[in-house]
């Protein structure tokens, strides 16, 4: 009898166990879905003119004539679907995943893995907050990280996704004022390489692209906030990858198909460790709407 009541108990507590978790995964992804719905903006009627980057350097003309077809209307938001794969540890894990990106943050809900070992959540920033939260089977937790570190990191991120944004990246334009960063300036490192720096949040950006002769971007780098070190301590460290395939949406090319990583262009003859590059994402734009 004593055994019975035993394992009543236990099995009681483990119910309990699980509807908690359940009701955590729903608060958190109610909190998700209500940052997306607040990144969502209404379509603009300014459309994207030469006139507008005529007084930038001739390479960056290049790269927006070549990302933005004239009279095109500029966009604050797009929302993505993507496929490809994402490195967990050393083993490379199917992903699928959907985002908005928005002039006020961003929000990536993703499903990586499959069968035993599947991890759903999101990551997200938004009025300087930011936050990683994935768990097994979408009910254990197995990452929840929201601190000063991973607000930085997440600045990067959605520095760097900007790409698939381009009119974010133009010289303020009136459709433009609820933009959280400071004004753009691009400069031109040499007639292939660009660069724009700003800030987010009063966050540092450097973002640089190589582009060829059409302005089509071919790398992506920029310096972001990360723990991938030898020690483990968080620094800015080169991120980036290539740009291997576009793709036109409503008057938008923008990168479709990528790799990227930590480290990115730190190997060289002078690097002292070797093969550091650190590659985490192989990602496929398969739809993407502007707003």
């Amino acid at each position: 009898m004593m055994l019975v009541k035993i394992l009543v108990g236990i099995c009681t507590l483990i119910v309990l166990a699980c509807v908690a978790l359940v009701i955590l995964q729903m608060k958190n992804r109610s909190e998700v879905n209500r940052i997306w719905h607040s990144l969502e903006t209404e379509p603009t009627i300014t459309k994207f003119t030469q006139d507008m980057v005529v007084e930038l350097p001739p390479p960056v003309q290049r790269y927006f004539l070549h990302a933005i077809t004239p009279g095109t209307p500029l966009a604050n938001s797009v929302e993505l679907k993507m496929a490809g794969n994402f490195k967990l540890g050393d083993k490379w894990l199917p992903m699928k995943a959907s985002e908005i990106l928005s002039t006020r943050g961003f929000v990536w809900k993703a499903a990586i893995g499959q069968r035993l070992s599947k991890f759903f959540g999101a990551d997200y920033y938004t009025n300087a907050q930011g936050r990683v939260q994935f768990s097994l089977w979408g009910i254990v937790p197995v990452a929840s990280d929201r601190n000063p570190d991973t607000v930085r990191s997440s600045i990067g991120r959605l520095a760097g996704e900007l790409i698939w944004l381009p009119s974010a990246l133009l010289p303020p334009q009136d459709t433009q004022k609820a933009v959280n960063w400071k004004d753009v300036s691009w400069k031109a490192i040499d007639d292939n390489t660009i660069q724009a720096n700003f800030q987010i949040d009063n966050e540092p950006i450097s973002l640089t692209l190589v582009i060829d002769s059409n302005g089509k971007p071919l790398k992506i780098s920029f310096p972001r906030w990360g723990n991938q070190t030898e020690d483990g301590q968080h620094t800015y460290i080169p991120f980036g990858g290539e740009i291997l395939a576009e793709r036109e949406f409503a008057g938008f090319t923008i990168p479709s198909q990528l790799s990227l990583g930590w480290w990115f262009g730190s190997d060289s003859p002078q690097e002292t460790l070797c093969d550091r590059y650190a590659e985490f994402f192989h990602g496929t734009i398969e739809q993407a709407e502007f707003h």
